[in-house]
């Protein structure tokens, strides 16, 4: 006698996964991937001039860009060297975060 609640067997459970991996990663991987590439645009192109927030909060003006750090002015007289990785975003011209309209 077979038991009632049987999955199906291999071939049921490995589709039962298949299923799940690809739930996952359209709801998670792709839009962490997609996020992942607008911030590495984002720091490929700072400039001189630009006005950011790192991760921490430190608010400035972008001073110098060399290859894999920051020069960032964050008073008169004050410049700090910071990974490009620790850039957190943009800011606009009046200390708030730029609008994303796509939301």
């Amino acid at each position: 006698m077979e038991s009632a609640g049987g999955g199906g067997g291999p071939l049921g459970m490995m589709m039962m996964f298949a299923l799940i991996f690809g739930v996952f990663y359209f709801l998670v991987i792709m839009p962490a991937k997609k996020q992942q590439k607008k911030k590495e645009a984002m720091i490929g192109a700072l400039k001189k001039g630009d006005k950011v927030v790192t991760g921490g909060g430190i608010f400035g003006t972008v001073s110098a860009v060399e290859e894999h750090t920051v020069l960032l002015k964050i008073a008169e007289n004050t410049k700090i060297r910071i990974s490009k990785s620790a850039i957190g975003g943009p800011v606009g011209s009046d200390g708030a975060p730029p609008e994303n309209p796509k939301r």
